[in-house]
């Protein structure tokens, strides 16, 4: 489902990343919340725009399967 990501616990401490690579999908969400363009994170980490976009996509799936408490 997402091919361009993966994570290992013996790389960046098991954070889900750019496959092949040690650019974190926190990094880059954080680069578009910033005002970033995705053509601009692409170049800025090296990256294909089809990573930065498959970064977004499994953020935005992260934020569908996760239930927050409200204390």
């Amino acid at each position: 489902m997402f091919a361009r990501i993966e994570a290992s616990p013996t790389v960046c401490h098991g954070k889900p990343r750019i496959k092949g690579t040690r650019v974190l999908v926190s990094q880059i969400v954080l680069a578009i919340a910033a005002g970033d363009s995705i053509s601009q994170v692409a170049d800025d980490y090296n990256l294909d725009i089809d990573d930065v976009i498959a970064a977004l996509k499994y953020a935005g799936h992260l934020a569908e399967i996760e239930e927050y408490i409200t204390v």
